[in-house]
């Protein structure tokens, strides 16, 4: 962390705040009913960089984000077209997708809610700007992951516009690998968006086909 990360750090929830909520077992079944709505949480919580082809760059929050398919590699990020980094992503059909740590949380947010064309957000939180090897916008030095990203597609949906990207390439740091070469992002200690709420990741619950082995 730097500057602005080092004074200013995300506001969890004080004990004070705190509610004890006891589960009413006899009330699991009882469902109310909503209009349709986003529930799909808590959803990755990722800040994306960009630049126009003059080299003016940005980074924006994104939590509308995620796989789609596996080969060939891509993923997704939906933005809404009067965002600032809009236009950029459809001028240059490039982006980086940053993973977000427990300690970038206040940058998560601060991306989310204020506008690069007011502010540069890399040099007011003080925040690496590194060289992608595919694509000319810039990856943010202090996110453990950073997926290079190459738009094929942009469907209109509606308040969101959702860009289909084929991946590029991925850079992972070194910080995270044990002496065997694994990664480990759980050392990161990523974050995840729900419900309005940057939230941590506590402990695994299970490695994939746990549930079917002997």
């Amino acid at each position: 962390m730097k500057k602005n990360q080092k004074r200013r750090k995300a506001k969890g929830i004080t004990q004070e705040s705190k509610r004890k909520f006891q589960v009413d077992e006899s009330l699991i079944y009882h469902k109310q009913h909503w209009k349709p709505g986003n529930m799909i949480y808590p959803v990755p919580a990722i800040m994306v960089s960009v630049a126009d082809k003059t080299g003016k760059d940005n980074i924006i929050t994104v939590a509308w984000t995620g796989t789609i398919c596996t080969n060939p590699p891509m993923a997704y990020i939906s933005v809404r077209p009067e965002r600032y980094s809009y236009h950029m992503i459809k001028e240059t059909g490039e982006f980086v997708i940053n993973l977000t740590t427990k300690d970038l949380t206040f940058a998560l947010d601060y991306c989310g809610v204020r506008s690069g064309r007011d502010v540069d957000k890399f040099d007011f939180l003080g925040l690496t700007r590194q060289n992608a090897s595919k694509v000319a916008a810039p990856m943010i030095g202090e996110s453990p992951v950073n997926i290079e990203c190459r738009v094929t597609q942009c469907l209109e949906l509606g308040s969101h516009h959702m860009f289909l990207a084929e991946i590029a390439a991925v850079h992972a740091s070194e910080a995270y690998m044990d002496e065997k070469g694994k990664f480990h992002l759980e050392y990161a200690e990523p974050v995840v968006y729900s419900h309005g709420a940057y939230c941590d990741l506590k402990q695994s619950l299970g490695t994939f086909g746990y549930s079917v082995k002997k």
